[in-house]
């Protein structure tokens, strides 16, 4: 549990000394608290006092990482039970099982699947992050799998298999990739945690109940094994969530250290629909990761819109750059519309006005990432800041007329709005699906 800036007064050694680059004890104690310094900074700290400073830093969820270079993924770290207290810090991961006893052609194809599983969304780009693959025959058949998986991708690996020696196989040809192993449960625990710290790579430990699982990580941190991944085995929707749950409020809100890492979670339905709505349920409610069959993209691209909307911070809404935007192969007699610059905003006018197939300029005007009405009930979207981004992004330059089009929601401002710019603005529809014939009937 993290310590006040009082309770580490208290640990310190009152000398004033001024080494630290502080007046007092006490102020140092308060930056501290803070995390802007670190205790390597007081000379005089007990042996003692350092080891509690350093347990209370340590962050409630601990932080596992998988893979490396542009695929690395970093899971846990969290720090509050809910989004609306500040934000998430680590998106869920998303991966997707492969079994050995695909055919090799099964598995290629599969995989390319996969791979291709990339998406543009409100500016930003989002895809997957995981493969896993699994035993279901002997060993050998396992590690060819693996053999072909690692070299058909560049995106993390999960290794699942409940053989020591046949990890090992599969660990000699990935290690460098930095997989994850799956798993240790209290039948294999020694044998599977010396393989994870003979490799000093991240484990899966898995057991039925909360109680089983603190039990197993205990274990595991006396035998050398810190970095760790939670499972709770296979259950019904309504119990995993309350497993979920009580993990991330063991953890965060009881300081309970033996529950203190990521979590993972399988999904496995063969209804393609069911399986997309539990997956989107356990990135909610609170996977750090997520192993699943189905491919499909309309499937990934339903979670990854989630995981995008849940994972942004949300007292930073996704922005635009503030600037003129042609659309098209646009001439000096392209029609002006004017929106603000909240990416989804932004993408809905812009795909409404591609859909019309009329060239088009966009004006997005800074207001701090709001959409239209919230930023005009905010003073954000006004005539003087419509003015100002027009003038700013020089748009009386890139056309021959002087006429705006504005969204229907703000036409009580259209009379200001042409007094203080000095163009003629037209109101356009409330809804951006009426852009197109809108356009079309202004053509």
């Amino acid at each position: 549990m993290a310590l006040s800036g009082l309770d580490i007064y208290k640990l310190l050694p009152k000398t004033n000394c001024r080494e630290c680059g502080f007046p007092t004890c006490l102020a140092f104690a308060m930056q501290l608290a803070k995390k802007a310094i670190s205790i390597d900074k007081c000379p005089y700290l007990s042996q003692e006092a350092k080891k509690v400073l350093e347990a209370s830093s340590q962050p409630p969820i601990k932080l596992v990482t998988v893979g490396v270079g542009d695929s690395r993924l970093e899971f846990g770290n969290e720090t509050v039970m809910f989004r609306h207290e500040e934000k998430f810090f680590h998106p869920c991961g998303i991966g997707f099982i492969i079994e050995d006893n695909l055919s090799d052609s099964e598995i290629s194809r599969k995989l390319e699947r996969i791979n291709k599983l990339k998406f543009e969304r409100v500016g930003q780009k989002i895809e997957v992050n995981l493969v896993a693959v699994r035993q279901t025959n002997d060993g050998q058949r396992f590690v060819d799998a693996v053999q072909l998986v690692s070299s058909g991708t560049s995106l993390g690996l999960v290794l699942m298999s409940d053989e020591p020696e046949a990890l090992k196989s599969a660990l000699e040809i990935t290690r460098t990739k930095r997989p994850l192993i799956y798993h240790a449960t209290k039948n294999n625990l020694a044998a599977v945690a010396q393989v994870a710290k003979e490799f000093n790579l991240p484990l899966v430990v898995s057991g039925p109940d909360l109680d089983t699982l603190s039990n197993l990580t205990k274990e595991l941190n006396s035998l050398g094994v810190a970095e760790l991944v939670l499972e709770t085995e296979k259950k019904n929707v309504a119990d995993k969530i309350w497993d979920l749950t009580q993990i991330r409020r063991q953890a965060l809100r009881k300081s309970n250290r033996a529950l203190g890492y990521p979590v993972l979670v399988l999904v496995e339905n063969s209804d393609p629909y069911e399986e997309a709505v539990e997956a989107a349920t356990f990135i909610a409610k609170y996977a750090s990761m997520l192993l699943m069959k189905g491919t499909e993209s309309w499937q990934v691209l339903s979670l990854l819109t989630l995981r995008q909307n849940i994972y942004t911070d949300p007292q930073k809404p996704l922005q635009m750059e503030a600037k003129l935007y042609a659309i098209g192969q646009v001439t000096d007699k392209s029609p002006v519309l004017v929106t603000t610059n909240f990416s989804l905003s932004y993408y809905t006018v812009l795909g409404e006005v591609e859909a019309s197939k009329i060239p088009a300029y966009i004006v997005s005007v800074d207001t701090e990432g709001m959409s239209v009405l919230t930023a005009w009930a905010a003073e954000k979207f006004t005539p003087d800041k419509i003015t100002e981004n027009l003038e700013k992004c020089e748009v009386a330059k890139a056309v021959s007329h002087k006429r705006l089009i504005i969204p229907g929601y703000v036409a009580v401002m259209s009379g200001d709005l042409e007094e203080k710019s000095g163009w003629q603005v037209t109101v356009g529809p409330k809804e951006a699906a009426g852009i197109p014939s809108f356009l079309k009937n202004l053509q």
